[in-house]
């Protein structure tokens, strides 16, 4: 028996042996045929198809989880420790040939009770685990604890620096908001502290109309807010005019980047008086009274100031307006009427204007005002702080002044020619542009209704056509056909 094993282990021996022999013969005579590059091209190619499949294969395990690999080390575990593959003798003979010692031998439930250790030396009782196993065997609480580790989501504490975005887009909503609604109540308080100070009882407004505020009673408001920054004000019932139209253009406070703009470019609240006079209360007045840069601008822009005004020099027999102040005026004879030596000594003189002028902006006089309302008064003032009302009395004084002033003036009849020459020469103009205008609808009318006709031609067919062009021949060999007249005998 021990003979029959010692012939089979020698022969389970020498077949690697011989293997690799022949292995290493071949793997000699290959690197020894240099000549054959395409063999070598070859194995290249399949090395490097070989490591690319390695590592698609590392990169495609590895989305295990730690758990996986725990319990595969486990079955590793218990396969390494399970027991040698139980021996027992044969009673059958031994095999004439080689290839019977490659059949395995029956084994039986029995199989350790016929276990003998004196005749097998040198086998080991147990198989003993080896030391790569111990390792991973001690290593796996360490792995189970770090992969709980990695497994438990850690909060993650975010700083204050993270949310840089979000608490700037906050501040910012809140600035404006806040400058919103502050902006908004320090319009109204402007407004209103205005209205208070001269639209209520005993004030200029209230002495000099009989209407005052934005509708009819007594109850009525005395302004009418358009817009967060913009307001109106109307009176009514004096003579020589039909009412008095004030709009208050306040800053836009209300909105954050006008605030800002204002910072760096400063800008004044501003309100407009226009009163629109009667037709037969005012003569041919074309007259502007501004600071000497507003009033040239005035000059080439407003229509009326450019074709029939002109700047006037500073008269040196009488007493004038201040340095500051520009008059643009269609006659000499008008200006110095309109400014008289009260208005001098009140607003325009020169220590007058010093003191109170510094809210004025304009005064505009007009029988020919390019708009619906062609005989206007337009005063244009700046309006002070809200607990500085009073500042501007004297300028909002000026309105019922110069509507009793317009409304009783009269031209001369040496300085009428040239007005009334200028506004027959306008009308003519006028006239003209009507015509011209009219003679142009007709054109176009006559254009429009020849297309017309075409079009519909060109959507009839040929024989329509052709029995419109006989009908049409026919109608002008009647026409040229001498008449005869018929007469009967007697």
């Amino acid at each position: 028996m021990s003979s029959s094993l010692f012939h089979y282990s020698l022969s389970h021996t020498k077949t690697p042996l011989m293997a690799k022999q022949r292995s290493s013969k071949l793997f000699t005579s290959f690197l020894t045929s240099t000549n054959n590059t395409f063999i070598y091209l070859i194995a290249l190619i399949s090395i490097v198809s070989l490591l690319l499949h390695h590592i698609s294969a590392d990169s495609h395990f590895e989305g295990f989880d730690a758990d996986d690999d725990i319990d595969l080390d486990d079955s590793l575990l218990q396969s390494s420790r399970s027991p040698p593959p139980p021996i027992t003798l044969s009673t059958d003979a031994i095999p004439d040939s080689p290839s019977d010692l490659t059949t395995k031998p029956s084994i039986s439930p029995s199989s350790f009770d016929l276990w003998d250790e004196d005749e097998f030396e040198g086998f080991p009782t147990e198989a003993p685990p080896p030391e790569g196993f111990k390792a991973t065997e001690s290593a796996a609480p360490a792995n189970d604890v770090d992969t709980e580790k990695v497994t438990k989501p850690v909060p993650v504490k975010k700083s204050i620096g993270s949310y840089t975005v979000e608490i700037t887009c906050i501040s910012i909503l809140i600035i404006f908001a806040i400058n919103y609604f502050t902006g908004k109540k320090e319009n109204e308080t402007l407004a209103l502290a205005w209205a208070a100070k001269f639209a209520t009882n005993d004030s200029i407004f209230e002495k000099n109309f009989s209407l005052v505020g934005v509708g009819e009673g007594e109850d009525t408001p005395l302004l009418l807010k358009e817009g967060q920054n913009v307001f109106r004000f109307y009176a009514s019932g004096r003579r020589f005019c039909k009412g008095v139209l004030g709009t208050m253009e306040l800053k836009s406070r209300h909105d954050l980047f006008a605030r800002l703009y204002n910072m760096i470019v400063p800008c004044k609240d501003e309100m407009t008086f226009e009163v629109y006079m009667n037709d037969d209360a005012m003569d041919h007045v074309v007259f502007a009274l501004a600071k000497k840069k507003a009033a040239k601008v005035m000059q080439k822009e407003v229509r009326d100031l450019q074709r029939f005004g002109n700047l006037m020099p500073v008269p040196s027999n009488r007493k004038w307006v201040a340095d500051e102040l520009s008059v643009v005026t269609e006659s000499k004879e008008v200006a110095g009427d309109l400014i008289t030596e009260a208005v001098l000594d009140q607003v325009f003189g020169e220590k007058a204007f010093e003191k109170f002028g510094k809210l004025f902006i304009s005064m505009h006089f007009s029988d020919q005002y390019p708009s619906s309302h062609r005989r206007v008064l337009i005063f244009k003032f700046a309006l002070p702080a809200a607990d500085h009302m009073a500042d501007m009395t004297r300028l909002v004084a000026l309105i019922p002044y110069y509507i009793d002033l317009i409304g009783r003036y009269k031209l001369s009849s040496q300085a009428r020619s040239k007005p009334e020459a200028a506004r027959a020469k306008l009308a003519q103009e006028v006239y003209k542009e009507l015509q011209y205008a009219r003679q142009e609808a007709i054109q176009r009318k006559k254009a429009d209704k020849k297309k017309m006709m075409e079009e519909a031609e060109s959507k009839l067919n040929a024989e329509t056509l052709r029995k419109k062009e006989a009908k049409e021949r026919a109608r002008q060999l009647k026409k040229a056909m001498p008449k005869i007249k018929m007469s009967r005998g007697g």
